[in-house]
């Protein structure tokens, strides 16, 4: 099996302590959902806060792993604000952002990775990526749920998945767990994966034992070099 690097975003971090262990784990991406009605909400305060509380890389003076706000349908003025305050170098539009609205927030914050979530009902549903291939740097594809943004534990049907070859990188969500990525990767090839309930106790309090066997588990596939935050 043939791979390059491939990031690790672990995401619904909401607890400082939980941010720095997982980050010195060696997640290369934390995430921070920006969106008031879910239960893993963070308002960009505490995003601070988390983000205060990170290891910093003694060669480059910087913090070791990329913030990723999530947001769902937010003015691009809440943006452009939580990322100022929540010190995020990430943007991720989970909701019915069009591929304007994207660009326009990448105009907006050009020195930002912005991320376009896809929620894949079908693989029909593939081709709704093809306009936003061109105004992102980042894709996303998340289990398709009818009322529920993302954090479903659903899964997604990877065999559909197998020929998805985006001209941007992009990265896998939607039920991962530390039993389950290793299936997962065996079929698909993603530049990273994105985990949320997969290593949680309860909606943002994350199950640090799962981190870890998260990251071991990755480390048995010897063709894959993870990107870590160190």
């Amino acid at each position: 099996m043939k791979r390059t690097t491939f990031r690790v975003k672990i995401c619904g971090i909401t607890q400082p302590d939980q941010g720095r262990a997982i980050a010195e784990a060696g997640a290369a991406m934390l995430g921070f959902i920006c969106v008031p009605v879910s239960p893993r909400y963070v308002t960009p305060a505490q995003i601070a806060e988390v983000v205060a509380a990170l290891p910093i890389a003694l060669q480059t003076g910087e913090i070791v792993c990329d913030r990723v706000g999530v947001f769902m349908n937010a003015p691009l003025a809440t943006i452009r604000e939580t990322v100022a305050i929540g010190h995020l170098n990430g943007v991720q539009l989970h909701g019915d952002e069009s591929p304007d609205f994207c660009h326009a927030v990448k105009q907006a914050l050009p020195q930002v990775e912005v991320i376009k979530a896809l929620r894949i009902a079908t693989a029909e549903a593939l081709q709704t990526a093809d306009p936003y291939a061109a105004v992102v740097d980042t894709l996303l594809l998340d289990a398709y749920h009818p009322t529920l943004g993302g954090g479903t534990g659903k899964t997604l049907d990877w065999q559909t998945l197998q020929s998805f070859a985006p001209p941007v990188p992009w990265l896998l969500a939607g039920g991962l767990t530390p039993d389950n990525v290793l299936a997962a990767l065996q079929i698909i090839q993603p530049q990273g994966i994105d985990l949320s309930s997969g290593v949680e106790r309860s909606p943002g309090d994350k199950a640090l034992p799962k981190v870890m066997q998260l990251f071991q588990n990755l480390a048995s596939l010897a063709p894959v070099h993870v990107e870590t935050s160190s």
